[in-house]
Formats: structure tokens, sequence, C-alpha cells
């Protein structure tokens, strides 16, 4: 869980995002965080803070969404293994990353979804060809099953060696 002097330092932040002082973030609210202004993918991970529908977000919606970027504790790891898996799980942190792919919320990155994001990490400075062959080529390493898309199983699976907890957590809280 959080501890308390985690969730008034978190506080502040909220309240000094809150340029409407009105107890909800805005989408604008969130551009003014350079961190997000300057991450390609700032757009998506702001989104996520959001429900379907709604363009406001409150202290306890943006909680839950921070959860996920925080670092495991060692204390964390060895926790009633019945009880809820913690939101910043290895597992519930590769979910939220395959969401911010998976745009059609259709459970598989197709190439095209890909091509986008990869569009936004790289910028414009790379040609549509090279950027094609970067995604078919990401595509045929992940694809297990033939279906020339990438499933949450398949994601997990290419991911298995990276670090996720050292990419995933957002240092813009500290």
């Amino acid at each position: 869980s959080v501890s308390h002097s985690q969730i008034t330092r978190l506080y502040s932040r909220f309240t000094s995002l809150d340029k409407g002082e009105n107890g909800t973030l805005s989408r604008e609210d969130f551009q003014r965080i350079p961190e997000l202004a300057i991450n390609p993918l700032g757009d998506r991970i702001i989104n996520a803070f959001f429900s379907e529908g709604e363009d406001q977000v409150n202290f306890r919606g943006f909680m839950r969404t921070l959860a996920h970027f925080r670092p495991i504790e060692d204390n964390e790891k060895s926790k009633d293994q019945n009880g809820p898996e913690p939101l910043n799980s290895r597992s519930n942190k590769l979910h939220f990353a395959f969401r911010l792919y998976d745009l059609d919320k259709d459970d598989k990155i197709s190439r095209d979804e890909l091509l986008q994001v990869l569009r936004m990490m790289v910028g414009v400075n790379i040609s549509d060809e090279q950027l094609g062959s970067i995604a078919d080529r990401t595509i045929q390493e992940a694809d297990q099953d033939g279906d020339c898309a990438i499933s949450f199983a398949e994601f997990v699976k290419v991911l298995e060696k990276v670090d996720v907890e050292q990419k995933m957590s957002i240092r813009f809280l500290h």
C-alpha cells in the first residue's frame, strides 16, 4: 500500500496540477507536466487516467492509475498470495503497457497499431518503409499463433527478458 507520506506528496502534486482548483484534473492539466509533454506516448498515458467518456479525474482516480507505475518493494513480493494482485504487479504493469498500444481494445496489437506507436516514438525522421519493416519484424518475432498480430500472451513473452520495473516507474512523482 502507499505510505502516508507518499499520499501527502501525491496530493500536493495533484493540487499543484489542479489549475482550476476544483478537485479534479483535466487533460490540459496533465499536458502541463513536462515529462508527459515530451513523452511521445504522453497523450496515451494521459488518456489512461480518464474513464471512458470522462474528461475529469479526481484524486482517487489519479492515485489508482499512478499505482501501476510504483516500483514493487521487496516486502510486497512476499505478501499474501491469495489477496488481490497489487496494481503495480508485473502483470498489471504489462497490461497497462499493452493497452497503450491496443487502441481498438480487441486484445491484439495489429501491425497498424504498432506502426502508430512506432511513429510516435521515432518521430518523422525515419521513412514509412523502414518503420514498416520494423513493425513486420517485431510481429514476426512475437507472433506465435500466426494471426499477424500480437496478443497479450505474446506481448508478455517478448517482454520476458525486459526489466519492466525499470522502464515503467514514472519519475515525475518524486
